[in-house]
């Protein structure tokens, strides 16, 4: 078989296998962080990844005892990275 060569059209190469955004929302790979991200301030599709959200996002029974709520972690971890995208210098 010939090698696969570069081009304009392919600066990498050929594709051999692509996974989107949508298959990893619908498999549980990602988490949409919806309206809620807009509302943060972000002006694109905010995701997580699964063990982002089961490790940050979803509190234990203790957090849960002091009050704590998936709704107030996803805001939290939201409004911290907007203040960490906008503070940035890229």
């Amino acid at each position: 078989m010939a090698a696969l060569q570069a081009s304009t059209e392919h600066p990498f190469g050929l594709v051999i296998h692509s996974y989107t955004r949508a298959q990893a929302l619908a498999d549980g790979v990602l988490v949409d962080a919806g309206p809620m991200a807009q509302e943060a301030g972000f002006h694109f599709p905010v995701a997580l990844t699964r063990a982002v959200w089961d490790r940050y996002i979803v509190p234990d029974e203790r957090a849960r005892q002091f009050g704590q709520s998936e709704a107030g972690r996803l805001w939290d971890t939201l409004w911290m990275g907007r203040l960490a995208a906008k503070s940035s210098q890229g």
